[in-house]
């Protein structure tokens, strides 16, 4: 049986370990905090990030990295993108493949997940898991689909067949840093639309906003290297219905709460799971900068939660754009 090593026990990494576990694998869930991953294999649960659902037997739940590791086929990183580099520079060596989960701009140095990756791991095989999920229903068996991107063709056919079931599609890309540009982009757009509904700008502002954002998460895919083509898959167009639409995402839900008045700062006290779109809004904009790509929507976020400008301020700035052809 092969097995999986699943690092971070946020809602994504347990989800994906449940998804592994569903898939006959021999898994294994690195906890950060040994108090925490000692509760977890008590109770069979992790009520902190998705409560109600209980973790399969057979999981093995740990805080010892190199047990975790022990004879992994394949390493899953589940951890938030400005932890990524940490987190793998502390990781014992292995020659697993890896398979980043994470969605974002690291805030410090502008790198996408598989250049952190790449970095650190210079001879490790690295692929990109990415597309509209939302961690809660691929925990509890619910279909979903999504993408695993990579320039290794073996890695492409591995995956799915190791973390794959009837339930959770996995298709074969080979545009990663396409499908890391739209996962990064899409928490950005979706905090633009939540604060839109937050403020009462009505569905055809958010249709116009979302239609609009996914165009800027084109130019900056190209400009990068990806694909446009990919941009309008799962990782893309397919993550940025979801995100920008679903109750239970995290960075539409902290946009409503923007929109109707509440601060950033209040919002995300009051929060134990990351908002992944806060800390990669200035850095993506940076990152389009870099590469001469404008995306005025991303950089309103950007501005609002730097306080630089005001919400309704950001939106007259959009509005009085000059026009131009789609």
């Amino acid at each position: 049986m092969a097995r999986i090593a699943v690092i971070g026990a946020g809602a994504w990494g347990t989800a994906l370990a449940i998804q592994a576990a569903r898939a006959g694998r021999d898994v294994a869930l690195w906890v950060r905090m040994p108090e925490r991953a000692a509760d977890m294999a008590a109770t069979r649960r992790n009520d902190a990030h998705l409560a109600g659902i209980a973790l399969p037997e057979s999981m093995r739940i740990t805080s010892d990295a190199r047990q975790a590791l022990e004879g992994a086929a394949l390493i899953v990183l589940a951890v938030p993108t400005q932890h990524l580099a940490s987190v793998l520079a502390t990781l014992p060596a292995h020659d697993a493949p890896l398979l980043l989960a994470a969605k974002g701009v690291e805030r410090t140095t502008l790198r996408l997940p598989t250049e952190i990756a790449t970095g650190l791991r210079p001879d490790a095989v690295i692929g990109v898991l990415s597309g509209p999920n939302f961690a809660a229903e691929v925990a509890a068996g619910l279909p979903a689909a999504a993408v695993v991107a990579s320039l290794d063709d073996a890695f492409r056919a591995q995956v799915p067949d190791l973390l794959g079931t009837p339930s959770f599609r996995l298709y074969a890309g080979d545009d990663p840093i396409g499908a890391e540009v739209g996962g990064a982009a899409k928490n950005v757009i979706a905090i633009a639309a939540g604060a839109v509904i937050g403020a009462g700008l009505g569905e055809n502002a958010r249709a116009a906003l979302v239609t609009r954002g996914l165009a800027e998460i084109a130019r900056l895919a190209v400009a990068l290297g990806g694909r446009a083509e990919t941009v309008a898959g799962l990782s893309g167009l397919g993550d940025l219905l979801l995100t920008c639409t679903g109750a239970a995402s995290r960075n539409f839900s902290f946009g409503l709460a923007l929109g109707r008045g509440e601060t950033a700062a209040a919002i995300l006290a009051g929060r134990t799971s990351v908002t992944e779109g806060v800390a990669t809004a200035p850095a993506l904009v940076a990152r389009a900068a870099r590469a001469g790509v404008e995306m005025p929507i991303a950089a309103a976020v950007a501005a609002v939660l730097d306080g630089a400008i005001s919400l309704s301020g950001a939106v007259d700035g959009l509005l009085g754009r000059p026009r131009g052809r789609e």
